[in-house]
């Protein structure tokens, strides 16, 4: 039941205080529930809790729910990103009442006299009505899991270094069953054992097309906040599950994996045959590689530019240019900040600057094109930059897709 003009009125009313007190209900919140119930532990990201990531990214999604309370319709894309989130990290309907009852609770503590039993009632409305939301489109998708709809155990058979701080790990079933088929760009979430005694899970692109005997991530090591002085170097909170895996977990080694989740992907039910362009930064060059080999098996004629941009090194680089040379339609540009005494433009790279479109051929873009479609992964930032570039330059935003790591966009979301 939608919540009635007076109760909308209520939850806004709110939106000062949370504004001023948000980070602080959200800390209280996780602090209360993770005492009272501490096997959530294995559901929420360690290193964010440390670094403050996570509560603040729960304040940003508070106060986005209130804000837009009389229209939630404009929020379901980020509803669909939340629920494919959770569904990958097996959040269940029973988990909704937890995190209501100690998320009112934190409302009520903070916020004190202002929270008055008729403001509770509305704010307690209000959660529900997007609970079910996300629980009803949550059940759809562990209908479309079939069998797999919790962990599984995988072997890793590979471990291939593709730069110097990005690693593919090539994970086999342990039960040997043929393993599901999967949109190229989405991801796995993979749980381990952390020292602290917890599961940990984590979501990684899946960076290859698909084949049914094994998946391949790619991960890249997360040395965390950097703080240096002319005495030394520190690393403040860094990632711990992409360390272990880097550092300890080798060949043989059992991991768990998710059924492939996510909303960033390329279609590959529509067969369409407009040009691609791919956009990435970092390790974001992962989800691409899945594309661009799929498009590349599947539709060997289509149009694809790939624009990348290093500081150094080129993950994938020699697979990227094989991509190049067997697939005439297949364009690449490669920026470097940073470049090597082997460096050859036009070989390793073509720019020795940071990524700027503008350099780029306008046909390598094919702005021309009304149906193009565009692909951006790689730092928030980054990502922002090149949308707004394309933006200014007429794509519309429905043909410009991003996959964002940025942390939660409800509590149970990692990064």
């Amino acid at each position: 039941m939608a919540l009635t003009y007076q109760q909308s009125k209520l939850v806004k009313d709110t939106l000062p205080a949370l504004r001023e007190h948000g980070e602080e209900i959200t800390t209280i919140f996780y602090k209360n529930m993770l005492h009272d119930h501490p096997e959530l532990n294995n559901m929420f990201n360690s290193v964010n809790q440390k670094n403050g990531r996570q509560p603040r990214a729960l304040t940003s999604v508070i106060l986005n729910f209130a804000a837009n309370i009389s229209h939630i319709s404009e929020l379901i894309p980020k509803f669909e990103r939340m629920c494919q989130k959770h569904c990958s990290l097996g959040i269940q309907p029973e988990h909704y009442g937890i995190v209501g009852k100690y998320l009112l609770r934190a409302f009520s503590e903070v916020l004190g006299p202002a929270m008055t039993p008729t403001v509770f009632s509305a704010w307690e409305k209000a959660y529900w009505l997007l609970a079910r939301m996300l629980i009803g489109r949550e059940a759809q998708l562990y209908k479309d899991f079939q069998k797999w709809s919790s962990w599984r155990k995988f072997k890793i058979d590979r471990v291939v270094p593709e730069s110097d701080d990005i690693y593919s790990f090539y994970l086999k079933p342990v039960d040997g069953k043929k393993l599901p088929n999967y949109f190229p760009g989405q991801y796995t979430s993979l749980r381990i054992h952390s020292p602290e005694g917890y599961m940990q899970a984590r979501q990684y692109s899946l960076s290859d097309s698909y084949t049914e005997d094994h998946y391949r991530i790619s991960v890249k090591r997360d040395e965390g906040a950097q703080f240096a002085n002319a005495v030394s170097k520190c690393h403040f909170h860094p990632g711990l599950v992409s360390n272990m895996l880097i550092d300890h977990l080798g060949v043989g080694s059992v991991v768990e994996l998710s059924h492939p989740a996510g909303d960033f992907f390329l279609d590959t039910n529509n067969t369409g045959t407009m040009p691609l362009v791919l956009i990435s930064a970092g390790v974001g060059v992962a989800p691409m590689v899945a594309i661009a080999n799929t498009v590349t098996k599947l539709q060997p004629n289509r149009q694809i530019s790939w624009i990348h941009g290093s500081r150094t090194q080129v993950p994938f680089e020699a697979h990227i240019a094989q991509l190049r040379r067997n697939h005439a339609n297949f364009h690449t540009n490669v920026f470097k900040t940073h470049l090597a005494e082997s460096d050859v433009v036009g070989v390793s790279y073509d720019y020795d600057f940071r990524m700027d479109l503008a350099k780029i051929e306008p046909a390598q873009l094919y702005l021309h094109n009304s149906g193009t479609e565009y692909y951006i992964c790689g730092p928030e930032q980054f990502m922002m930059e090149m949308s707004d570039y394309l933006k200014a330059r007429g794509v519309p935003v429905s043909r410009v897709k991003f996959e964002l790591f940025s942390t939660g966009d409800l509590a149970f979301k990692h990064s």
